[in-house]
């Protein structure tokens, strides 16, 4: 019990605090919400992905472990979420919407901030967390976005509109500079840090903006459904898969952990672009992103005491 009241309070706590801080300012000053969601994915994101992935000494094994971890883990979530979608009725643009809050989960603005506490900021931890981190932005900003155009039209424009993601470039450079033992200069390596060093704390405070902005409604079956299924039924399953192909370590504590993450508030964002349910999605981010408070701590003792 102690332990879990000392994650609560060292690991837990200070992100939310800065959820708080933005929760309040967003409150008060009416944030650009937009901006900084921009802010966040075309500058923040990429610069932190790329410093994190350039710094980092990580095996092509271990990259196609992760990989393959994140495929079967997204795959059976997509099951799980349509066949309760179909039990519980919903008709397909919702049923659209409810499975991304399933399948896309907070892996940048929470999940990066909880594992550089839970892991005392080691660069390997952190560098299954970016791989996870940058296969949940290509997953969202592409399938994502394409299962909410598959509803009307424009899927090629949908998919076309992916490859100006800046996450995508970002990725690719800092593995081929790094697998390539490429220099970087001073003038350009300092800046790169200086960005990734300011995503955690804006992006925390983005988040917390962002749910300041979402109403609160009671008494919707399927919002519960999908919290329970992203919080407590998500990181048993990644528990079956880290089990059954024997992953051990901190590769096994990192995916864990990585798996209890809330729901993205970009399933939110790209629900609302695309006018799909925009409602049902920003209560589930807002239900799950409370919630995680007391889950996202039982999973990092279950995670201590197993790996």
């Amino acid at each position: 019990m102690t332990e879990l009241i000392t994650i609560l309070i060292d690991i837990i706590l200070p992100i939310f605090i800065i959820m708080g801080i933005g929760f309040f300012m967003q409150k008060k000053f009416d944030l650009n919400i937009p901006t900084l969601a921009k802010l966040n994915i075309y500058f923040l994101v990429p610069g932190f992905i790329f410093v994190k992935l350039y710094s980092t000494t990580f095996s092509a094994n271990l990259f196609m472990k992760i990989l393959f971890f994140f495929l079967l883990y997204v795959a059976v979530l997509y099951i799980l979420s349509i066949i309760v979608a179909k039990w519980i009725g919903l008709d397909r643009r919702k049923k659209i919407t409810f499975s991304n809050s399933v399948m896309f989960f907070n892996s940048g603005n929470y999940g990066v901030p909880v594992n550089d506490l839970v892991f005392k900021s080691d660069p390997f931890a952190m560098s299954i967390q970016v791989i996870v981190l940058t296969l949940q932005n290509i997953f969202l900003f592409s399938y994502g976005i394409f299962s909410l155009q598959s509803v009307n039209t424009g899927k090629l424009k949908a998919l076309l509109g992916y490859f100006k993601m800046p996450v995508l470039y970002a990725m690719l450079s800092g593995i081929l500079l790094n697998v390539f033992e490429v220099p970087i200069p001073n003038f350009i390596w300092i800046p790169a840090n200086y960005i990734a060093d300011a995503m955690i704390s804006l992006a925390l405070l983005t988040l917390g903006a962002q749910v300041a902005n979402i109403s609160f409604k009671s008494g919707l079956s399927s919002v519960y459904l999908s919290v329970v299924i992203r919080l407590l039924i998500g990181p048993i399953i990644a528990l079956g898969i880290i089990f059954i192909f024997g992953v051990e370590g901190i590769i096994a504590q990192a995916l864990l952990i990585a798996s209890a993450m809330p729901t993205s508030v970009n399933s939110a964002v790209i629900a609302q672009e695309y006018n799909n349910h925009p409602n049902l999605a920003a209560q589930i981010v807002l239900f799950s992103t409370i919630a995680s408070a007391f889950t996202v701590t039982l999973v990092i003792y279950l995670g201590r005491i197993l790996f």
